[in-house]
């Protein structure tokens, strides 16, 4: 008899933690889950840079700075009080009071490093009245994780990344607003290279736009000292969590002082961005009062935003931070291609400002809150011809004031967690390089129109598309069902259904008689 061996995956510590982690549910409703959890990542990952932090002052002969915050600060590690430390927190993991004991600890860390005022998680331990056993296996479980053992792998960043879209998942649709899904923000990342000067997102979410910024200029060797980051966020409890995810990173941040809505308490009034990176709400109903904001500067030059949907609100706000040099890449519900009234106004300065410089148009499927197909949008203050410097090479841009590119992507994409799309890292490379290969100076070697895939078109061509930004309008489609006109198709719809009901009215009356004939009375 032949034996067959197998072999057992072995789980990553992201998966095992998640597994860890999911006992708490039944006691810990998910809305809050995601703050436990991620609260002690947190705690353990602090925990692990000061004690190796202060193992490097006795080391050095250091001892009586051991419990002096300025040597660990500039090192950028938090100090830690002993209730605070981990190796505490171990200790009296199977404590009847152990969820009061981290709620100390987080309060006193923050306290004591006024860089995470407002970031951790407030009093939620003991509050959510968590079974302590359930508790201790957590506690348990994330102890066993070596935050420091491989920086180059970013151990916990990777952790926080990955329970950020699963709680993401879990929460469902209309929840999970704090997270954007990664390779859309790789993508926002590699188009606009954010590599000198000030990056700012309206609606930071978790900040994950942040995170990858930096990424980006980690992998493409430059420094991230030469970038300063700004945003605001309206949800308290995710503004903890951004504050939270960019202090695990050593990423220091303006968030405002408080979480705050964008438009109705704007924190960065004076502030103009080298770079921004968004994914604001789609299609916000009552972002303002009715006479609320009517002469704010941020409309200067345009319309009013209508005050039935936030998206062109969105637009605006950017605008106005962007710097002389500006490129803004955000998403945006695909209503806001073609809308009219306000929105249509609005459209048509932005465009003949020439402020647009690429649309893309994305797969469905690929956000965890809806899966209706959305836009990655290209603001740019600046696409006359010139030279641009990154991590010293130079690129010579070329005079694109009178066009935009347009990209569909509805047929790119890989499948993720079984029922999403993400972009594959070649597949990011790919539209990356068409992107820039458009813009720069010799985009007659690289760059080519393609059908079903991309297409330069002048203001002139969008002027007699009335200024719709809709790709399908000015990508050629070889396969006809792929530019349909869908207020024909839908009218041509809806004539066969009326047709169909009207034979089934006069089949039915038919029937009737046919009963009513043989003296049987039916009765609807």
């Amino acid at each position: 008899m032949a034996i067959k061996a197998t072999t057992k995956k072995t789980k990553s510590i992201e998966e095992t933690l998640w597994d860890s982690a999911n006992k708490l549910r039944g006691t810990v409703e998910s809305s809050e889950y995601k703050h436990v959890v991620l609260g002690l990542i947190f705690l353990k990952f602090a925990s692990d840079k000061f004690q190796k932090r202060r193992q490097e002052l006795i080391d050095d002969g250091k001892e009586k700075f051991l419990d002096m915050v300025e040597f660990y600060a500039q090192d950028n590690v938090f100090y830690l009080t002993e209730e605070s430390r981990w190796s505490y927190i171990i200790a009296n993991a199977k404590q009847d009071d152990i969820a009061l004991k981290i709620d100390t600890a987080l309060y006193t860390v923050e306290k004591n490093n006024p860089s995470l005022k407002g970031a951790l998680p407030d009093n939620y331990f003991s509050r959510l009245n968590m079974d302590v056993s359930k508790l201790a296996a957590l506690l348990d479980t994330i102890n066993n994780i070596d935050t420091l053992k491989d920086q180059q792998q970013d151990i916990v960043g990777r952790v926080y990344e990955y329970f950020l879209s699963k709680f993401a998942i879990a929460e469902g649709k209309g929840k999970g607003e704090f997270y954007t899904p990664k390779s859309i923000v790789n993508l926002i990342a590699e188009l606009i290279e954010p590599y000198k000067g000030k990056i700012y997102d309206p609606a930071c979410g978790s900040g994950g736009m942040f995170v990858q910024s930096l990424k980006f200029i980690d992998s493409h060797n430059g420094n991230k000292k030469d970038v300063s980051i700004y945003g605001q966020e309206y949800t308290a409890t995710t503004y903890k969590l951004a504050k939270m995810n960019l202090a695990i990173r050593g990423i220091s941040a303006n968030l405002g002082d408080v979480p705050a809505d964008t438009f109705a308490k704007d924190q960065h009034p004076d502030l103009k961005a080298d770079y921004i990176m968004a994914n604001p709400p789609f299609n916000q109903k009552d972002w303002r009062a009715t006479d609320e904001l009517l002469d704010d500067p941020r409309w200067r030059g345009y319309e009013v935003p209508q005050t039935g949907n936030a998206n062109y609100a969105w637009i605006l706000n950017m605008v106005s931070k962007l710097s002389d040099n500006g490129v803004a890449g955000f998403i945006l519900a695909n209503g806001a291609l073609s809308g009219g009234g306000t929105e249509y106004e609005i459209r048509k300065k932005l465009i003949e400002n020439k402020l647009v410089e690429a649309i893309l148009v994305l797969p469905q499927k690929m956000f965890y809150t809806t899966d209706i197909s959305v836009t990655l949008w290209v603001l740019n203050n600046n696409k006359k011809e010139r030279t641009v410097i990154i991590n010293g090479v130079e690129k010579q841009y070329r005079n694109r004031e009178d066009e935009t590119l347009f990209i569909d992507l509805r047929k790119v994409g890989i499948p993720f967690e079984k029922k999403y799309i993400q972009f594959s890292v070649d597949e990011i490379n790919k539209i990356s390089s068409t992107y820039h290969n458009w813009q720069q100076a010799s985009y007659e070697d690289n760059y080519e129109n393609i059908g079903e895939f991309c297409q330069s078109a002048t203001i002139e061509e969008i002027r007699k598309k009335d200024y719709s930004l809709v790709p399908s309008k000015y990508i050629e489609f070889v396969n006809r069902d792929e530019n349909i006109n869908f207020d024909e198709k839908m009218k041509t719809l809806q004539s066969e259904f009326s047709d169909l009901l009207k034979e089934e009215a006069k089949s039915k009356t038919e029937l009737l008689n046919v009963f009513k004939e043989l003296g049987y009375e039916i009765e609807l």
